[in-house]
C-alpha cells in the first residue's frame, strides 16, 4: 500500500530483510514490540494490523493477550493529547526512553 519494499522496512526496523519475508509470510510470529516498531516504521498505528478482527480472532494463535489487544482498542479512541499522557506514563513505569518516531 505505501510502496515500501521489505528491504527498506527492514532496515527500518532493524532486522533483516528475510525477517520481514518470515513475518509476512507467517512462518514467523510477530512479537508485540516488533509489531510496534513495524508499525512505528509505517507511520501508522498498531490497530492499523486489527482493523475489521474482533478481539478473539486478534487473539486465536497470537501471543498477545486480551488486556493488550483491549489496550490498542482503547488507544485507538483516543486524542493525541491522552495517547501522549498514557505513553508518558507507560514510559515511566518501565522506565524506557520514548522511541523515536
Amino acid at each position: 500500500m505505501l510502496g515500501v519494499t521489505q528491504q527498506q522496512l527492514a532496515k527500518r526496523v532493524r532486522v533483516t530483510f528475510q525477517q520481514i519475508q518470515k513475518y509476512e509470510n507467517g512462518r514467523n510470529r510477530v512479537s508485540t514490540s516488533r509489531l510496534w516498531d513495524i508499525a512505528a516504521a509505517l507511520d501508522t498505528g498498531v490497530a492499523f494490523f486489527f482493523a475489521g478482527l474482533n478481539p478473539q480472532q486478534v487473539l486465536q494463535g497470537s501471543m498477545i493477550d486480551k488486556e493488550t489487544v483491549e489496550a490498542i482498542a482503547l488507544i485507538t479512541s483516543m486524542t493525541e493529547n491522552q495517547k501522549k499522557t498514557v505513553f508518558s506514563v507507560m514510559r515511566s513505569m518501565v522506565a524506557q526512553p520514548p522511541i523515536a518516531a
